[in-house]
């Protein structure tokens, strides 16, 4: 990666930092809603090799994306049109350079990232993370885990108009090795969760059906959301829809006299539920339940939410009916993208097997699969200094 950044910037570089992606185990679309959600960080991420430069510009190159990016450092403060991948780390850059009152100098960057683009296992807040660690550790901030999470998120809403949670962010962030993390998307307390698999394996799948959270259909589902807020709150006064136990939601949802608005309610209390299930499982080595759980989940997203399509649904059903398999579920904010299946391991390759031949049958498409290993949060991976 150095070979290639001197190539490029014809000068060494000063530092290296990961950020990885995620796969959400069970949890979906609760974080907008301050909901629990139940990710672990994978080994899937993106690098970024960066060092200063005298030309006082911001230079943006990804081994993954075009275009090339070229801005003076006084232009870092909004958005670039039409979407550009660079919005991500942009962001990150302007929220750092308003706290340190400026960019002292200009920076050279190259993103690289291994997270499948379009797979919904979120490659943007991989970058957003790198970008908003890097530069805290470069202009001296030295900004927690959680405010790096804060930081990215906003990003996001600001600068690429996608109006998502916390969680992405934050299990980038704070993921640990060999555990999940149990995050309230409220309050931001969270706990590290071992996991103990015992010879079931946590296998992504890949659609290979592109997943766009910038759409707009994901900003349509935070607004219904909201709508369904004001509507309980003619009856019970909350914030969030997830503050709703099941009970809770069983006595307001008359309140909620649009089908639609009910559906999505309803799917945002259920999986909150779920979620303190599924974690409360997966600490009594009952991988049985878990599964159970995350089936109810897919069902939810699919009948409530309305955010999976025949890309998902095939690949889950096929899963389904498949020996071996615990559980199965999209993962990611939906509209193609990704599932996650616990698989025994001694049928992963016939779960292969089986549920790319029904895929393709179905759909004419060719899946792909991750046997997903979990990770660290960020980190800088070599530091000239």
């Amino acid at each position: 990666m150095n070979t290639l950044f001197e190539r490029l910037y014809g000068h060494e570089a000063q530092a290296v930092y990961f950020a990885p992606g995620r796969v959400n185990l069970i949890g979906e679309h609760t974080d907008y809603n301050g909901g629990f959600v139940f990710p672990c960080a994978i080994n899937f991420g993106t690098r970024l090799t960066i060092a200063p430069n005298q030309d006082r510009c911001l230079r943006f190159r990804s081994v993954n994306m075009e275009p090339v990016v070229e801005l003076p450092i006084d232009q870092c403060f909004a958005p670039l049109p039409d979407r550009c991948w660079v919005n991500y780390p942009l962001g990150c850059i302007a929220q750092l350079a308003t706290l340190a009152g400026g960019l002292p100098m200009g920076y050279d960057m190259l993103f690289e990232g291994n997270v499948p683009l379009g797979a919904g296992l979120s490659s943007s807040a991989s970058i957003e993370v790198v970008t908003a660690y890097a530069f805290s550790c470069l202009l001296g901030k030295n900004l927690s885990l959680i405010e790096i999470a804060k930081v990215a998120q906003h990003s996001e809403h600001s600068f690429a108009g996608v109006q998502c949670g916390i969680m992405d962010q934050f299990v980038a962030a704070n993921g640990r090795q060999d555990h999940a993390l149990f995050l309230n998307c409220d309050t931001l307390e969270f706990m590290q969760v071992p996991i103990r698999l015992d010879g079931v394996a946590i296998v992504i799948t890949n659609s290979h059906s592109p997943h766009r959270l910038d759409s707009g259909t994901y900003n349509e589902r935070v607004r219904a959301c909201q709508k369904a807020v004001e509507c309980i709150r003619k009856e019970k006064e909350i914030e969030y829809l997830a503050q709703l136990s099941p009970e809770d939601f069983a006595r307001v949802q008359h309140t909620l006299t649009d089908a639609e608005l009910l559906r999505r309610a309803r799917h945002v209390v259920s999986e909150t539920q779920r979620t303190r299930e599924a974690v409360q499982a997966l600490q009594q080595g009952d991988l049985n339940t878990f599964g159970l759980l995350m089936n109810a989940s897919h069902r939810s997203l699919r009948d409530d939410y309305e955010v999976t399509g025949v890309e998902l649904d095939t690949l889950v059903e096929a899963a389904w009916q498949t020996a071996g398999v615990l559980g199965s579920r999209m993962t990611g904010g939906g509209f193609g993208g990704c599932t996650v299946s616990l698989v025994r391991e001694d049928a992963i390759e016939a779960f292969k097997k089986q549920v790319s031949r029904v895929y393709t049958e179905k759909t004419g498409l060719t899946a792909e699969f991750y046997i997903a290993r979990t990770s660290d949060g960020v980190h800088i991976v070599r530091n000239a200094n």
